[in-house]
């Protein structure tokens, strides 16, 4: 029996470079190990500032981005990688508790490519790096 035929949902994604930035430790622990799990190579920041810095040395090929954090928040931290010619075709996903039409199109408005609301799943992190990673290479 060949394993490699098995689906494993994370088999494509081995090697893809993800940054989880939010302030919550849990968050980003629980992040990193749903998609340590599949591979991926986890970049955690602790805050738009954090990430800002760390994004130049470590190029994500897709970024989850928590909305609600101190000092500047998801929608200036997305809002400042997307006016960034280097960085603007890194697909950023949103993460937030808040699921209203507001919250979701306000993404939009800043550049983000999706909206998931926490608590999220490994599937659903999973699904989400699969979908965007590739408009990243």
């Amino acid at each position: 029996m060949n394993a490699e035929n098995q689906t494993d949902p994370g088999s494509e994604l081995r090697g893809i470079k993800v940054m989880v930035i939010d302030d919550s430790s849990t968050i980003r622990r629980s992040a990193e190990l749903f998609l340590a799990q599949a591979g991926c190579q986890v970049v955690l920041a602790e805050d738009g500032f954090d990430a800002l810095a760390k994004i130049a040395d470590e190029n994500p090929q897709v970024i989850f981005c928590d909305i609600l954090m101190p000092r500047l928040d998801g929608y200036q931290t997305c809002a400042l990688i997307k006016k960034n010619p280097r960085f603007a075709a890194i697909p950023v996903v949103m993460l937030s508790s808040k699921d209203g039409i507001f919250d979701k199109a306000r993404g939009r408005m800043v550049g983000s490519e999706q909206y998931l609301t926490k608590p999220f799943t490994q599937q659903d992190l999973l699904q989400a790096v699969a979908a965007h990673a590739a408009k990243a290479q």
